[in-house]
C-alpha cells in the first residue's frame, strides 16, 4: 500500500476465530485511568521503538524470508501511524501501536481487531514488494508495464473489482491486487515470497502466473545488488515527527461514512427484525446488533477487504436505526445474525465499489 495522500491503507478485521493479536494482553485493572491518560499524550513523547518487541522478531522474519530468496535487501522498517511505503521511497512503516500492548488494546477498541503475527507477515510481505519496486524502479521498465500496466495511473481508494478474475494473486484481503499496477507487482511479490507456498502449482494456468515469472526473473536479476535506502524523513512521518496525540490520530484518521438519509435501509431492517407489537417479548434488535457487534463487523469487513473502523460505523448506525424504529428479533439468534451480515455485506460491497452508501437524492426541502 502506499503513504502518499490521500491514500490510506484497508486494513480488514482478522476472520473470526483468528489467533491473538500480536501485543500480549492488558491487564484490565486501572485500564481506564491508563487508557485516558494514553489518549491525551503525544505519540512522538511516548518512546516507542522497534527493538525488543515482537515486531522486531517479525522484521528479522522478513529479512530471513528475503535472505532465503536469494535477496541481498533488507528494507529498513519503522514505527509510522500505518502500514505503507511512502510512494516512491524504499522503507517501510508499520503501525505504532503495535509496538506496545496498551496501545493495541485502544486500536481494538476503535477498529474491532488488531493483526495477528500471520496478519502482520502478510502486510510486511506486501510492502517489501513497494520497496523492491521503488528501490530498483521496475516500475520503470517496459516489461513491468507491459505485464502490470502503467504506474502512472490514478490510484483510487475505491475500486471496482472481479472476485473471480485468475489475473490477480490474492495474498491480503479484498482483491487489493486489482487496485492499482503497483499494488498488483506488491501483492504478486508478496506471494513470490511467502514461504513453503508453490506458487507454480497454486496459479497454474492462471493469468497471474506470467507475473509470478516475472517477479521471478526481476529477483535473480538484482539478487546480490544492494540499493541505497534512505532513513524515514518527517515527511514519512516517523513516531518522532507525530506530535499530536493518540486521541487526534483517531479523530483525523475517522471516515465518516456518507449516510444521507437515515430512513434509506428502513425497508431492509423491518424485514431482518420484526415490529414490536409482533414480538413484544423479544429481544430489542437494537440490544441484538449490540451483542453481536464484534462478530458482525469482522465478518463484514473480513469478505469485503473494507476497514473495520468503517464497518464498525455503519454497524453502529444500524443498531442506532433499530432502536429508533423500536424493532425486535423475531426469530433465531443464528438466522438472524447470517442475514443481517448478508446484507451489510452487500451494502458495504456497494460503498466500495461507488463509493456512496445510499443512491438517495434528497433535495432542500426534504
Amino acid at each position: 500500500m502506499r503513504l502518499a495522500p490521500p491514500h490510506t491503507v484497508d486494513r480488514p478485521a482478522s476472520p473470526p476465530g483468528s489467533p491473538a493479536p500480536l501485543s500480549a494482553p492488558v491487564p484490565q485493572q486501572n485500564w481506564e485511568g491508563e487508557r485516558h491518560a494514553l489518549l491525551g499524550q503525544r505519540i512522538s513523547e511516548l518512546g516507542l521503538e522497534i527493538r525488543g518487541t515482537l515486531l522486531e522478531k517479525l522484521v528479522n522474519q522478513l529479512y530471513d524470508e528475503l535472505a532465503a530468496k536469494g535477496l541481498a535487501f533488507r528494507p529498513p522498517v519503522y514505527l509510522s501511524d500505518e502500514w505503507g511505503c511512502p510512494d516512491g521511497v524504499p522503507i517501510i512503516g508499520v503501525p505504532f501501536y503495535l509496538a506496545d500492548a496498551r496501545l493495541s488494546r485502544i486500536e481494538e477498541d476503535y477498529s474491532q481487531a488488531v493483526e495477528t503475527e500471520e496478519e502482520s507477515m502478510r502486510y510486511l510481505r506486501h510492502e517489501a514488494g513497494h520497496a523492491v519496486n521503488y528501490a530498483y524502479r521496475f516500475y520503470e521498465r517496459p516489461d513491468w508495464k507491459k505485464t502490470f500496466g502503467p504506474y502512472s495511473r490514478p490510484y483510487r481508494d475505491r475500486y471496482r473489482a472481479d472476485p473471480f478474475s485468475r489475473d490477480f494473486v490474492r495474498h491480503i484481503l479484498g482483491w487489493y491486487a486489482q487496485k492499482h499496477p503497483d499494488e498488483d507487482f506488491s501483492e504478486t511479490f508478496a506471494v513470490w515470497l511467502t514461504p513453503g507456498l508453490d506458487w507454480r502449482e497454486a496459479y497454474e494456468g492462471s493469468g497471474a502466473l506470467k507475473k509470478l515469472e516475472l517477479v521471478d526473473s526481476l529477483m535473480k536479476e538484482v539478487a546480490s545488488e544492494i540499493p541505497e535506502a534512505p532513513e524515514p524523513g518527517d515527511d514519512d512521518l516517523p513516531v518522532s515527527a507525530m506530535q499530536y496525540t493518540v486521541a487526534e490520530h483517531y479523530a483525523d484518521n475517522a471516515e465518516s461514512i456518507p449516510i444521507r438519509d437515515p430512513r434509506i435501509f428502513d425497508g431492509d431492517l423491518r424485514t431482518i427484525f420484526v415490529a414490536a407489537d409482533q414480538a413484544p417479548a423479544g429481544l430489542s434488535a437494537s440490544e441484538f446488533i449490540t451483542r453481536h457487534r464484534r462478530e458482525i463487523v469482522t465478518r463484514i469487513s473480513y469478505w469485503t477487504g473494507e476497514k473495520a473502523s468503517v464497518v464498525r460505523q455503519f454497524v453502529e448506525f444500524l443498531a442506532d436505526r433499530v432502536g429508533f424504529l423500536n424493532l425486535r428479533l423475531g426469530g433465531l439468534e443464528a438466522s438472524t445474525l447470517i442475514e443481517l451480515t448478508a446484507f451489510g455485506t452487500a451494502v458495504i460491497m456497494n460503498y466500495r465499489h461507488t463509493d456512496e452508501m445510499d443512491s438517495t437524492d434528497i433535495g432542500d426541502g426534504d
